[in-house]
């Protein structure tokens, strides 16, 4: 060159820039397939909910062609569905706030069986464990990792391994000499295929001549996919959104809207302070239906032990460390506190 400057290498060229170009994205993307696969992904599970939702979508399209028995029967689907996890899997076998003589128990399974929500062991012994280690690593579906994680998401990635390790070293020796636990769980795909899917659809067809194309996506798809989401609220929005009037250090809040869709489930702030409470709530059966059918069930002798925090201790415990909502004490004895 003129200025005596030595050249070790050729410039390069546009064709060496895309080259170079090619590589960078090439990189970036096997980092971001490494991240993605860092997360564990369950693809399985999320093609089927995806599927499931849009089924859901174009049931709301079958609501008018239906027949109005198949709607009132889809809705009492749905009140099965429910009990079977809040008057089940929940109060009774996660937390034992109450007792339950063996016809109930078998109900509560079958009702089980139609929530499709795991098996009454994995979904009480996976329950407990979010009690105990709420809000962390340990949480299947720990709030802290945002509404969509805590909502659905932890549906589509593989447990944390602190989800697995802590739930090996609780007690679920409850669990495992229920028979009715056990031979829920022996022959679930079976009582999942029956309850789930078969009773709905062919109740319907076979009692007042509903086709099966409409009892299906209705009390099927769409109950089920409804069912789903009102259980997964209670992780994720009474987790976020609402007030604590009786612990406002930790996550759980008092959500009405939740209540109502989980037919008692919403009071969220009560039941993580007050776990072993059977109705879950400081207000007894208002808003509360699954409270309103233990009640039914221990008058009809099915159900009996029902354990309840006493007034005392609720209010105590409001002074102590609640938020001074719900008026239960007024704001000057709320600061004293």
């Amino acid at each position: 060159l003129s200025d005596g400057e030595t050249v070790v290498e050729e410039p390069m060229g546009p064709e060496d820039w895309s080259e170079m170009a090619m590589e960078a994205r090439c990189r970036a993307g096997d980092e971001k397939a490494d991240r993605w696969r860092s997360l564990g992904i369950v693809w399985r599970n999320v093609i089927l909910m995806a599927l499931l939702h849009i089924g859901a979508a174009y049931s709301i399209l079958v609501i008018p062609r239906a027949k109005p028995l198949t709607w009132v029967w889809s809705y009492v689907c749905f009140i099965v569905t429910a009990l079977g996890v809040t008057a089940g899997a929940h109060r009774l076998w996660s937390h034992r706030s109450y007792r339950a003589k063996l016809p109930l128990r078998v109900f509560l399974a079958a009702a089980n069986s139609m929530a499709f929500q795991n098996d009454i062991y994995e979904w009480a012994r996976d329950h407990r464990v979010h009690h105990k280690f709420s809000e962390t690593d340990a949480d299947p579906h720990n709030a802290t990792r945002g509404f969509f994680f805590a909502h659905i998401g932890w549906l589509f990635v593989r447990k944390h391994r602190d989800v697995i390790e802590k739930g090996k070293k609780l007690d679920v020796t409850d669990l495992l000499a229920d028979p009715v636990v056990q031979f829920q769980r022996r022959y679930y795909k079976t009582s999942v295929l029956i309850m789930c899917f078969l009773v709905p659809t062919v109740v319907p067809w076979y009692f007042w001549g509903e086709t099966l194309w409409n009892s299906y996506f209705l009390a099927s798809i769409l109950r089920y996919t409804v069912s789903l989401n009102v259980t997964w609220l209670v992780n994720s929005a009474a987790h976020m959104y609402g007030n604590r009037p009786y612990d406002q250090n930790i996550s759980p809040r008092e959500n009405r809207w939740v209540t109502f869709g989980a037919i008692g489930e919403g009071f969220h702030n009560f039941h993580h302070t007050f776990p072993f409470d059977y109705s879950t709530s400081e207000f007894g059966l208002r808003f509360n239906p699954t409270t309103c059918f233990i009640d039914l069930m221990c008058w009809m002798g099915l159900a009996s032990n029902r354990k309840k925090a006493s007034v005392e201790i609720i209010q105590s415990r409001k002074l102590r460390t609640g938020d001074g909502s719900y008026g239960a004490v007024n704001s000057t004895q709320h600061k004293e506190a």
